[in-house]
């Protein structure tokens, strides 16, 4: 499965700092950040809760760029 959500980030390095942050996060199978449209794009793994999942990738994002958000 794959979903989309909006982020609010300050710069593009950060945005590759979160990407690398998710995409580390037990659950997800791919993820990409766009710093010019401010979207985080992942795929999730096979039978994973989304939901459960997504609160790990934002806490991993805010560890890397505390004034990152990820609205899920």
């Amino acid at each position: 499965m794959k979903k989309s959500y909006k982020i609010d980030v300050d710069c593009a390095n950060c945005a590759n700092m979160m990407e690398d942050a998710a995409k580390n996060t037990e659950g997800v199978k791919d993820c990409s950040v766009s710093f010019m449209t401010l979207k985080m794009k992942v795929e999730f793994d096979e039978g994973a809760d989304v939901d459960t999942v997504m609160k790990n990738v934002r806490d991993n994002c805010k560890k890397v760029e505390p004034d990152c958000e990820v609205f899920l």
